[in-house]
């Protein structure tokens, strides 16, 4: 993804990964800053074969509850805060040693405001979810296919990029817009599919609440309401909040891969004598067939949970290009540089961002 300033020769450091589902060593998992040069030269992509942490079955319907199972804390990472040359703090984690967790590629915090941005950059192959969980900022979107459209607090926007997309996200006016951006892979049979776009804005996101604990369900199901967004890889997304003295208590499909990124707060995660995790820490889920959460501060829990069914497919990346070898990344670059097979309208199109 293409990262910088948009009134400024050097680029601007402002997206950064997370949660870093690559195993391979070779890879660098510092942040990057990509120019806006244009080259034809192939990089080594990156291949990798993702991990299953939960059974072989491969029903993906919801377990029964009460969860005869809940899964424990395979992995806890805290993001390591740090400030970027805008002043804003970040939280990033850069851990090579957390294996890749099918179906997902990474997740991104960020924090964005003008002028920065992310100018008109092209995806392949898989499918990003973006939730804007601040309380200020807005984001404009728009795509070589002609859709528009602003972002703000608390709004949603699942993007299948499928064959080819070129799209940018540029603030619109001021403030800080702050959100989670998580990758997602695509089965191999929808990887050449045409792109689409859902958006959801926060008064029409699915909520519920019970026994202290409010949840945004922006995908999946949760206290018996289900959101209307629909996942090709099926996928759950759901925003807690887990008052003072409340318990929780949500099921997970056991064949599913899942994890937990605590955006505000301290709670136990898993079996109740576990000790208390607190914010900004990423807790990557075993086996199991439900979650079980306690808040036993004095302040509301928040964080989002993440599920999705494994895709059981080996993984070629290059940049914005995921595929399944190293020949359908090559054909990936070639079709955008030579504006062919989803990408005819990469060469004409510039957003309003670098037309301005």
């Amino acid at each position: 993804m293409r990262i910088s300033s948009s009134s400024s020769s050097s680029a601007i450091t402002i997206y950064r990964r997370l949660l870093p589902f690559n195993p391979s060593s070779s890879y660098n998992n510092t942040p990057t800053t990509t120019t806006t040069t244009t080259t034809t030269a192939f990089l080594s992509p990156l291949c990798f074969t993702q991990k299953r942490f939960s059974s072989s079955s491969s029903d993906s319907v919801a377990s029964p509850w009460p969860p005869s199972r809940s899964p424990v804390v395979a992995r806890k990472l805290l993001a390591e805060s740090q400030e970027e040359d805008t002043g804003a703090p970040v939280y990033v984690i850069c851990r090579s040693e957390l294996r890749s967790l099918d179906p997902f590629l990474l997740l991104d915090e960020f924090e964005v405001s003008p002028p920065a941005g992310f100018p008109d950059h092209p995806h392949r192959g898989w499918c990003s979810l973006n939730y804007f969980c601040g309380v200020s900022g807005l984001i404009h979107s728009s795509n070589f296919a002609g859709h528009k459209g602003t972002i703000g607090p608390g709004d949603v926007q699942w993007m299948t990029a499928g064959r080819g997309i070129v799209h940018s996200e540029m603030p619109a006016g001021e403030g800080v817009q702050k959100g989670l951006q998580l990758w997602i892979n695509l089965s191999s049979k929808d990887k050449m599919i045409e792109p689409k776009y859902q958006e959801l804005q926060s008064k029409d996101i699915s909520r519920a609440e019970k026994d202290g604990v409010e949840v945004r369900i922006i995908a999946g199901e949760a206290f018996g309401v289900r959101s209307p967004v629909y996942t090709r890889t099926p996928t759950m997304y759901m925003d807690f909040t887990v008052n003072p003295g409340a318990q929780l208590q949500q099921p997970i499909p056991e064949n599913w891969n899942s994890f937990v990124y605590i955006i505000e707060g301290e709670g136990i995660f898993g079996s109740e004598d576990s000790p208390p995790v607190t914010s900004h820490h990423c807790l990557v889920l075993g086996p199991g067939d439900g979650l079980n959460v306690w808040n036993k501060s004095g302040r509301p829990l928040r964080f989002v949970l993440v599920g999705g069914q494994p895709l059981d497919e080996p993984v070629v990346q290059h940049g914005p290009f995921v595929m399944n070898t190293r020949a359908e990344i090559r054909q990936a670059m070639e079709d955008y540089y030579l504006g062919r097979n989803g990408f005819e309208k990469a060469k004409q199109w510039k957003s309003d961002s670098l037309t301005h």
